[in-house]
Formats: structure tokens, C-alpha cells, sequence
């Protein structure tokens, strides 16, 4: 790197060194780089698996059960209406004879958050293990 004392008249140069500049643009932009994957942060969750004939058809499969909360809230259980009161034991009369304790939780487009955490605390107290949300159609 060279140094300018002046030009042709001996005065002296203005120009800036803008080197140092570009070298701690660069370090920051390596630094961001290196940060942002450690920044992305996400919840895992399970879904039914989804096929053609299933969305054709707006069926549930026999061995998957949904519990569908709607404004109300008011609760079905594949479609079986179901009172709030005996949610949770009608959750374990229908898992009761089950192996796989998996219930699939769809809410409403407008239903209010805390609806659907209800339903999923009466699902775990009716003794379910693992709790999908069901993404809207």
C-alpha cells in the first residue's frame, strides 16, 4: 500500500483510504454469515399424512381419530358431536381399547387460541400420548 504526499504542485491529497473500510465490511458480513443459521428457531410438529383420495373424499382414515374444535367451542370427535363436560372421558372410552394413543386436533379458521389448548388438556388428561395439529384445508 502506497502513500500519496501531494500531487504534481506539492500540496497535499484529499482522497480517503477506503481499504480499512471494505476489510471491516467484509469481517461483519462473515460474522452475520456464520450467526444466522444458530438464529432459526422452529417447533416441530406431527401432521396426518395427506393423500389424493383423502382430500377428494373429506374422509378420515378408520384408524385415525380427529377431534374438531369449533367456535362454541364445541367439539366432534370424527364428526361425532361431543359436550365440553365429557370431553375428556369420551376421549378415553374411545382410546381405551387402543395401542396407539394418537389423537389429530383440528380448530376452526376463527376460533380463539385457548379453545384448542383446552381441547388438547383434555386430550392428554383422557391419557393421549402424542397430539398432531391437522393444518387447514
Amino acid at each position: 500500500m502506497a502513500m500519496g504526499t501531494g500531487n504534481a504542485r506539492g500540496g497535499p491529497q484529499s482522497n480517503i483510504n477506503i481499504t480499512p473500510m471494505i476489510d471491516v465490511l467484509l469481517v461483519l458480513l462473515i460474522i452475520f454469515l456464520v450467526i444466522q443459521p444458530a438464529l432459526q428457531k422452529g417447533i416441530e410438529v406431527q401432521v396426518p399424512p395427506v393423500e389424493e383420495q383423502q382430500i377428494q373424499q373429506n374422509e378420515t382414515p378408520p384408524d385415525q381419530i380427529i377431534l374438531e374444535v369449533r367456535p362454541g367451542p364445541s367439539y366432534f370427535i370424527n364428526q361425532m358431536p361431543v359436550p365440553a363436560q365429557q370431553l375428556e372421558a369420551q376421549i378415553q372410552a374411545v382410546f381405551a381399547q387402543r395401542p396407539r394413543k394418537v389423537l389429530f386436533v383440528k380448530g376452526a379458521e376463527n376460533l380463539a387460541y385457548g379453545d384448542v389448548v383446552r381441547a388438547i388438556d383434555a386430550a392428554r388428561g383422557g391419557g393421549i400420548e402424542v397430539v398432531g395439529l391437522v393444518p387447514r384445508d
